[in-house]
């Protein structure tokens, strides 16, 4: 009887030594299913309020759903906006490499620079959106192989499309000015770019640059008195932020603005080749939960760029210049202020 019980406890024991054997050899198999639902803590830092970086923000929130993120769930963000001010988006990425946190998205390139300022040494992955030229601003060696701690997408606007426009709408145009912020290293790169291409579409580039928003009014009247034809914008922080400004002096010149994407068209541009930052967004969104998930790192991960756009136009504003829609965007989308 009793060797019958050793016999029985001796089974017993044996076969919870296979079952633990078993789960130790699925735990170490590379079993991996449970860690897109891992909890994990990120920061973004937004550069400034307006309407194409909260697009951006918005599509963000997808691209992480996409991939099984979803904030207050299995995701908690430190969202913070920088009010268009470098020093405070500083400010802000230094607390959050502080708090080590699992990622830093940055929305524009000024918060961009700040993050991956604050988390180089530390190797913190940054992922970005709405950066116009990456490598100029330092934060990647090329698009293919950024090669560093920070990867994303980058807005590169349809320049050409966008001169197209302006010289169907202006067939006797000669002046394009453009006001720009000399702080903004999206701003310069781009800018270089549309002086190499105007002169291809007959037109001569006049630039303005301010260094802070209280000097867009001033600088976007003088652009004026120099007798340009239209405005055309780039994405601009400090522009794009001050816009009523611009538009403003543009409106007592009886000339109009271009902008460069679609919510400055709502808000009182003539028309815009345009980027969807939704869109962009989303994508970027993706990448950041690729990497959260441990599928991919910055250093191997192309940046995600955009260079088609869609033609959209004001007529509200068109009718108050007394302009047409010319033949060839006859099929650009009509938006105004009341549209969604």
């Amino acid at each position: 009887m009793k060797k019958s019980c050793k016999r029985a406890l001796a089974g017993i024991l044996a076969a919870a030594m296979a079952l633990l054997a078993a789960g130790c050899d699925s735990a170490s198999s590379g079993d991996t299913s449970g860690n897109a639902t891992d909890s994990k803590s990120i920061g973004v830092i937004q550069y400034a309020t307006h309407a194409s970086l909260d697009n951006c923000y918005e599509g963000l929130l997808k691209g992480l759903a996409d991939e099984g993120f979803v904030e207050g769930e299995n995701l908690t963000i430190d969202f913070q906006n920088a009010q268009g001010e470098a020093s405070t988006a500083d400010t802000q990425a230094q607390t959050m490499a502080a708090k080590q946190y699992d990622m830093i998205c940055a929305i524009a390139t000024p918060a961009a620079v700040s993050a991956y300022a604050a988390t180089k040494a530390d190797g913190t992955p940054v992922v970005f959106t709405a950066v116009n030229d990456p490598v100029a601003s330092q934060l990647v060696n090329s698009l293919e192989q950024p090669g560093t701690t920070c990867t994303g997408s980058s807005d590169v606007l349809p320049l050409e499309s966008q001169l197209e426009m302006i010289r169907a709408f202006l067939p006797d145009a000669t002046k394009i000015g453009v006001l720009y912020t000399t702080s903004e290293s999206n701003s310069i790169s781009v800018l270089q770019r549309f002086k190499e291409l105007a002169p291809q579409y007959g037109f001569e580039v006049v630039e303005q640059g301010v260094t802070n928003s209280s000097e867009v009014a001033t600088g976007a009247q003088a652009l004026a008195a120099k007798g340009v034809d239209c405005f055309n914008n780039f994405t601009d922080n400090n522009v794009v932020n001050n816009l009523t400004s611009e538009l403003q002096a543009a409106q007592e010149a009886n000339i109009p603005v271009f902008g460069s994407e679609i919510e400055q068209v709502k808000n009182g541009c003539l028309a815009s080749v345009s980027i969807d930052f939704v869109s962009l967004g989303e994508e970027t969104g993706k990448i950041a939960g690729k990497i959260l998930k441990g599928e991919a790192t910055p250093a191997d991960t192309p940046v995600y760029t955009v260079e088609d756009g869609t033609p959209v136009y004001n007529p509200d504003v068109m009718e108050q210049l007394g302009l047409t829609l010319p033949e060839t965007f006859q099929d650009a989308q009509a938006v105004t202020a009341d549209s969604e």
